[in-house]
């Protein structure tokens, strides 16, 4: 039986680059699939090396893709997938993951060789598409990305909605660190009020826009680095983690007083 599991944040907020990271971490033990559900098509670029064809691309041109169209081995031989998106101002973000979990599915690509798989998943809302992870079960935990900024953690508090909704399983936060004031000790507090925890800590470096330059996780570029050990460690607690919650978020106006309490 593969662990599933869905990584959600606000987007901009780094889900790809700790996705991609604790994917090559894995790789040295487990057989790995990354499924990218964000329509920018960027989660697997620095495990490939380059921008795949979506799902949603590929399926236009030829509706009968075979896997071997759709599914790519990149760093570590971890497969990659992107399922992409429309172009922008035409029809819904999400339709790229209906259409990609279904033929994905169908292609039996979830199979019983594969040991992890990672969805890359833009949170900002989780409806329509976006959902898809959680609503049709083919995830089993789900962890959130953000920094201790206000929208950040605004869009977690809306993710945990949605979590609570359709009664998944929260695994836990993970602090990207953006380098504000009080940062982690903000993060900690907003997982403690929805009823979780901070599960990592990943410091801002610039190591993360080098690799990104060249098209490599930090994993690969600087893989003795204490960034590199960081990633190692959160993949490590991500993979043991047997602590599951289905959140309490905050009412709008009950956020807003615990933020000001930093201010």
């Amino acid at each position: 039986m593969s662990k599933r599991i869905a990584i959600y944040g606000k987007g901009g907020i780094g889900k790809s680059t700790i996705v991609s990271n604790i994917a090559a971490a894995y790789s040295k033990d487990y057989n790995v699939l990354v499924i990218g559900c964000d329509p920018k098509a960027d989660t697997t670029r620095t495990l490939i090396g380059k921008r795949l064809p979506t799902i949603l691309d590929i399926v236009k041109e030829k509706k009968n893709a075979s896997i071997e169209e759709v599914l790519f081995e990149g760093y570590g031989n971890v497969k990659c997938v992107e399922s992409g998106g429309p172009e922008p101002g035409v029809g819904c973000a999400g339709r790229g993951v209906i259409v990609a979990m279904g033929l994905l599915d169908k292609l039996g690509t979830f199979s019983d060789d594969i040991d992890i798989i990672i969805y890359d998943v833009l949170g900002d809302v989780v409806c329509g598409g976006f959902a898809v992870p959680l609503r049709e079960d083919f995830a089993d935990e789900v962890y959130i990305v953000t920094s201790g900024e206000y929208m950040a953690l605004y869009a977690a508090n809306n993710i945990c909605r949605g979590i609570k909704k359709l009664k998944s399983n929260l695994g836990g936060i993970i602090c990207n660190c953006r380098g504000i004031e009080n940062e982690v000790q903000i993060v900690s507090e907003f997982a403690g009020k929805v009823g979780s925890k901070v599960i990592g800590v990943i410091p801002r470096s610039e190591m993360v826009q080098k690799s990104e330059i060249d098209a490599k996780t930090v994993i690969e570029k600087f893989g003795e680095s204490e960034q590199a050990v960081l990633y190692r460690k959160l993949a490590k607690s991500i993979y043991s983690n047997e602590d599951f919650v289905i959140p309490e978020p905050m009412g709008v106006d009950e956020f807003d007083e615990f933020f000001r309490g930093f201010q």
